[in-house]
């Protein structure tokens, strides 16, 4: 039995016409809103992102103790 092609533009047969996990239905929304939700509180990139929050923390925790006690390391 041959399958016949749908018409063009018709779309998926199985449409719900409710959002999938993940997005809104917002047409208004920002652009920035749109990266805020998508890259940054995704829980799908979450660990990379505290990844990123950890190495930004150790990173200037250093710079603030060898300001605060950097003295005590030179010998006297």
């Amino acid at each position: 039995m041959a399958r016949r092609a749908a018409p063009p533009g018709a779309g998926p047969a199985f449409y719900s016409g409710a959002p999938t996990r993940g997005q809104i239905s917002d047409p208004d929304e920002s652009s920035i809103s749109a990266f805020l939700r998508e890259e940054i509180f995704s829980p799908e990139k979450l660990p990379g992102n505290v990844s990123i929050v950890t190495g930004l923390v150790v990173f200037f925790g250093g710079i603030a103790a060898m300001r605060t006690w950097g003295e005590l390391m030179i010998p006297a």
